[in-house]
């Protein structure tokens, strides 16, 4: 009986062993590569179309379910971001750190202790209950850092990060829009980026014209009988809100100008724009985001998550990291210490 023929791994010189635990679609690695570095990449996930996408994009030794995840030895980089399910305070009777989901957080501290790793990255939402972030911070040891996306992309997206790598200040703001983003409408896939006809805009800005020469929302003016563009728990985080569809202005449904940034990308919201935000393109346009346009959020390459259903493309990366938010983590991993390895 003729055995079959194992593939033979050649590694490339200087790497780094990299531990992903709740991988997803492997932004990790990409923010690796993007830093320059050589990688032997270890990912745990159970996600079926998550594992499709990124063994588009190279080759991970497959690790399963976290919960079976063993001894691995001389790691050096040991990365995931822990559910949030049961942290996000979007989540009513959340259990925290005991719920289903977010109780994971204990299988990456299992394993950071079995591995003992010269680097870690723990990613987590930075609306979690104080109690919960200080339980983490405990088990930790280190002090998290909050990094805002909305200063390398064009999405709002707060995120805690807890990490021994010596991380100084925080990314320089790029200014980038989600006006920048954007797909051509004429291009876009109807199925996936706009939004039913049937549902009504209620502008609630009343726009009145603009002052100066361009039409910049600082040079908008304004009917005094109309609710400020300047909402203050949206203008905080770069969101400018020009009104909503249908009946009522839930997260859904609230519809924003693409000069300002975007909602945070959402795995599991509903319809309308609970997943993308709703944005209006032009006088006549009010739509969602396409796939593409979550990729650019997120900041990978244009049609990285293509060849699953839009569905699953829209929630995978809903849950993916920042890439650019990490290689900025990755960038005080220094030269001379990968040689080191």
């Amino acid at each position: 009986m003729e055995l079959p023929v194992r593939r033979k791994r050649v590694l490339p010189p200087n790497y780094l062993k990299v531990v992903s635990l709740f991988d997803g679609i492997s932004c990790g690695r990409v923010a690796l590569e993007r830093q320059g570095f050589n990688v032997d990449y270890y990912a745990s996930e159970i996600d079926k179309y998550a594992i499709e996408i990124s063994d588009k994009h190279g080759y991970s030794v497959r690790l399963g379910d976290v919960r079976n995840v063993g001894f691995i030895p001389k790691v050096d980089l040991l990365i995931g971001g822990s559910p949030c399910q049961d942290l996000s305070i979007s989540k009513k009777n959340r259990k925290g750190l005991e719920g289903e989901r977010s109780g994971l957080f204990w299988e990456y501290v299992r394993i950071l202790k079995l591995l003992n790793p010269r680097y870690f990255i723990l990613e987590n939402v930075a609306s979690m209950p104080k109690a919960d972030r200080d339980i983490i911070t405990r088990e930790m040891g280190v002090e998290p850092i909050m990094i805002d996306a909305s200063l390398v992309s064009a999405q709002s997206r707060k995120r805690l990060f807890w990490t021994n790598i010596s991380v100084v200040g925080l990314p320089t703001d790029r200014g980038i829009r989600v006006k920048d983003i954007l797909e051509p409408d004429i291009e876009c896939p109807k199925t996936s980026a706009f939004t039913p006809s049937k549902k009504q805009f209620t502008d609630t800005t009343k726009k009145l014209g603009y002052v100066g020469e361009h039409d910049h929302q600082a040079n908008r003016v304004y009917d005094e009988d109309g609710k400020s563009p300047a909402i203050n728990t949206l203008r905080a985080n770069g969101l400018i809100q020009v009104g909503h569809i249908g009946n009522t202005n839930s997260q859904g449904q609230r519809v924003y100008d693409p000069d300002g940034k975007s909602v945070c990308l959402s795995a599991n919201g509903g319809g309308g724009g609970a997943k993308t935000g709703l944005y209006k393109t032009d006088e006549t346009k009010i739509r969602k985001l396409t796939p593409l346009e979550c990729e650019r959020l997120q900041g990978l390459p244009d049609n990285y998550t293509e060849g699953v259903a839009t569905t699953h493309r829209y929630k995978c990366l809903g849950n993916a990291f920042n890439v650019d938010v990490i290689a900025f983590i990755l960038s005080f991993i220094h030269t001379a210490d990968v040689s080191a390895v």
